[in-house]
């Protein structure tokens, strides 16, 4: 694949593995990829999450990007806005850019196919964010900001 170009042929990624065989872990949960922005000339990514503990990230929203989960194992609860709900095996959420979203898992263990529509620069801020340990929430602020994103709140409580 030179530059840019999609490389039009099929990628095959398997089970608990990444597009790239690196392990990325970031705010409790590992994140694989599976369709990479360098495969759709930047207008898609995926990533699927395993979560291991109870939380998730702060409240924050996408400049430019569309974000759509699908719980495929546990229960986490979303805000999307002003709203909550309560998402178990097989839901599905669709959170649209600009607006303000967050997510927990509820268990100790759980697992979201995350996609990210455009890919912007989701690949970077999840590579630069697993290189952190422990970072002060200006360095996390700084972060989100350069990849499109802004923190607008604390992360939602993660009770039953």
């Amino acid at each position: 694949m030179a530059g840019n170009v999609p490389t039009f042929k099929a990628i095959q990624v398997a089970a608990d593995n990444d597009r790239f065989g690196a392990e990325l872990l970031f705010l409790n949960g590992r994140f694989d990829c599976k369709v990479s922005a360098k495969e759709t000339n930047g207008d898609l990514c995926i990533y699927d999450t395993v979560r291991t503990g109870k939380g998730g990230p702060p409240l924050h929203l996408h400049h430019a990007q569309d974000e759509w989960f699908l719980v495929r194992e546990g229960e986490f609860l979303f805000q999307v806005g002003e709203d909550r709900f309560r998402l178990r095996a097989g839901d599905s959420i669709f959170a649209p850019r600009k607006i303000p979203h967050a997510f927990a898992n509820v268990g100790d263990t759980g697992r979201l196919m995350i996609v990210y529509q455009p890919a912007g620069t989701i690949e970077r801020f999840f590579l630069d964010a697993s290189r952190l340990t422990s970072p002060p929430p200006s360095d996390m602020q700084q972060l989100y900001r350069a990849n499109g994103m802004e923190i607008v709140g604390p992360p939602i409580k993660a009770d039953r």
